[in-house]
C-alpha cells in the first residue's frame, strides 16, 4: 500500500522544521511527508512580485520533483493562506486540504468586526521593528490569551526577515483575489483546526466564512490553544489523529 503523501506549509514566522517537527514525528511510517519552507524566504528579501502564488507554484514544483501527481495539503497561518490560492487554481492536485488557522481565507463577507482587525493591521507599519511582531502577535489572540515569552539567548539569524516576510505576507491579503466559487467547487474533505483562544475576530470570522463555501468542512476547536501556542504544536497527537482520519476518509473517497 502507498504512503500518504502529504505537504505542509509553514506560517510567516517560524520556519518549516520547528514548526512540524513535532507533529512529523507522531504521523507514523504510513505518511510520507514534507514540511516545505516559504518561497517567500528562499532570499534575504521576498522576491520580486512575491504573491499567494509564488508559493502555490513552490508546492507544486516539490510536488512534481517527488513524482506527486495528487498530494495532501496542510497549510498554517500564511502557508493556510496560500494552500487556500492553490485550491482554487489547483484542485485537480489535491486530495484534501487541511487549514490550520489560516492568516487569511478572502475578502468576502466580513464581519465588522473582522473589517476594524483588518484595519489595525494596516496600521503596523508604521511601528518601529521592534514593536512590529509584538503588536501583530498581540492581534491575533484573545486579550487574556498568554503569548510564549521569546526563547532565550540571540534570535536566530532567520528572524531578521520576518518583519519583511510579514508586511508582504498582508500587502498580498489586501490585493490577492481568492476567488470564492472556485473554492465552493472544491468537494473533497476540507479540515479547519481553530485555537480557542485566538481572536475570535480574525479566525472564528475566518472559520465561519469558510464553512458556507466547501461542500465537506469539518471544524475541529483547541479550547485552550491559540495562533501562537498552536495545536499542531503543543497537541501533536491529538492533531496527527485528526489529520489521519482526514487522510483515511479522502484516500478512500472515489
Amino acid at each position: 500500500m502507498e504512503p500518504i503523501r502529504v505537504i505542509m506549509l509553514p506560517g510567516s514566522v517560524l520556519p518549516a522544521g520547528p514548526a512540524y517537527g513535532g507533529l512529523l514525528e507522531v504521523l507514523g511510517p504510513g505518511v510520507d511527508a514534507v514540511a516545505k519552507d516559504l518561497e517567500l524566504y528562499a532570499g534575504d528579501a521576498p522576491p520580486p512580485g512575491w504573491s499567494l502564488d509564488t508559493e502555490a507554484d513552490g508546492v507544486l514544483r516539490e510536488a512534481d520533483r517527488r513524482g506527486w501527481n495528487t498530494f495532501h495539503l496542510v497549510g498554517y497561518s500564511g502557508g493556510g493562506a496560500a494552500a487556500l490560492a492553490l485550491t482554487a487554481f489547483h484542485p485537480e492536485r489535491l486530495r484534501s486540504l487541511a487549514l490550520l488557522e489560516p492568516a487569511w481565507a478572502g475578502n468576502w463577507d466580513w464581519s465588522p468586526a473582522h473589517a476594524r482587525l483588518w484595519q489595525r493591521y494596516g496600521e503596523l507599519a508604521s511601528l518601529p521593528e521592534d514593536e512590529f511582531m509584538p503588536a501583530f502577535m498581540r492581534l491575533q489572540v484573545k486579550p487574556d490569551a498568554v503569548l510564549p515569552p521569546p526563547p532565550p539567548g540571540p534570535p536566530p539569524p532567520w528572524m531578521a526577515r520576518r518583519p519583511a516576510g510579514v508586511s508582504a505576507f498582508l500587502t498580498a491579503f489586501n490585493t490577492y483575489d481568492l476567488d470564492r466559487a472556485r473554492l465552493a467547487a472544491f468537494t473533497k474533505p476540507v479540515l479547519f483546526v481553530l485555537g480557542g483562544m485566538s481572536s475570535p475576530d480574525e479566525q472564528g470570522d475566518n472559520a465561519d466564512r469558510l464553512s458556507r463555501v466547501f461542500p465537506d468542512y469539518r471544524l475541529e476547536v483547541f479550547p485552550d490553544r491559540h495562533h501562537f501556542d498552536p495545536p499542531h504544536r503543543k497537541e501533536p497527537q491529538r492533531v496527527a489523529a485528526l489529520l489521519l482520519k482526514h487522510w483515511a476518509r479522502a484516500e478512500t473517497d472515489p
